[in-house]
């Protein structure tokens, strides 16, 4: 069995162009979407638009996506490691192959984790929308030579894959994305970048929701330090100098490309100290999912 969960938060449009993404897909597989949102409304949107008894709506009790998803791999729950989840957001969707890349890559019985490739939809033309595009370009470069060289990574929470009879729950403190492979990988399990599963998304187009959305993913993957002081860390503000500094440099097109990746030298240094100094005053990390509305990223709804 394949389940695809899907976590979303109000958005009845763009979860209905997730989900579809998935049903128009060629999936030889028995397989499952569930579609995990506090709103009621959104499940009788989608039921109203999609008419497949592979749907299935599962109320969020409103506790965070962590939260969620725990209560799903619980409930979910198989001993058959040939079953799969993959856990993406109803505010993006996936390529007409991701499944068939997937489920490829399981067949190599190493392989417990697979993380799929973000593609910005964002105008490059644009300051945050080449902000974008160089970043998901870095962690492009990054993840795939840490994949061929079977290393650690933390994988993205856009798309990625796990057999189910591996881990049954994780912690609620950390990001899904960094605390579920790493799980996986202590089991003896190898992590594995599949960039022919695309998954397209909509960035933040202004300073305010930018810096809010880039705050809430530091302080997640900071938070892994204390829960899993043994993981390897990927996402991590030297990381990012060490990895990140000189491909930037390179990325430039032109003179107005060069002075936007300077701006955002300065920007993720801020950003950086704004997260580091929250977390010392313990503002810690809380999965209230989507507790700070991110406007712009909103493309349909």
């Amino acid at each position: 069995m394949i389940d695809i969960i899907i976590t979303s938060y109000n958005e009845p449009k763009s979860t209905l162009r997730a989900v579809k993404a998935f049903i128009n897909q060629k999936i030889n597989q028995e397989f499952r979407i569930t579609v995990v949102d506090p709103f009621p409304e959104v499940g009788k949107f989608l039921e109203k638009n999609i008419k497949s008894k592979n749907l299935v709506f599962y109320p969020d009790p409103g506790e965070g996506k962590s939260y969620a998803l725990n209560l799903l791999f619980q409930e979910y729950a198989s001993s058959n490691k040939e079953d799969i989840f993959i856990l993406t957001d109803g505010d993006v969707y996936v390529s007409e192959n991701s499944v068939k890349a997937i489920l490829k890559s399981f067949e190599n019985p190493e392989v417990g984790c697979i993380t799929g490739k973000p593609i910005s939809i964002d105008n490059r033309k644009t300051k945050y929308g080449y902000w974008s595009n160089l970043l998901f370009a870095g962690i492009d470069k990054v993840r795939k030579k840490l994949s061929e060289q079977k290393k650690f990574f933390e994988c993205s929470g856009y798309l990625f894959a796990i057999r189910k009879g591996v881990i049954f729950d994780f912690p609620l403190e950390a990001c899904e994305d960094g605390i579920i492979p790493f799980l996986l990988w202590k089991k003896g399990y190898d992590i594995k970048y599949v960039p022919e599963a695309e998954v397209y998304v909509k960035n933040p187009s202004n300073w305010e929701d930018w810096l809010n959305q880039k705050i809430r993913n530091i302080k997640g993957h900071e938070n892994l330090s204390e829960i899993a002081p043994d993981m390897p860390r990927t996402k991590s503000f030297w990381n990012e100098i060490k990895e990140g500094s000189f491909f930037a440099l390179l990325y430039p097109r032109n003179l107005k490309e060069f002075f936007w990746t300077i701006e955002l030298y300065f920007a993720r240094l801020y950003l950086y100290f704004r997260a580091f100094k929250e977390l010392k005053k313990r503002k810690s990390y809380a999965d209230g999912w989507r507790a700070t509305e991110i406007k712009s990223t909103r493309t349909l709804d």
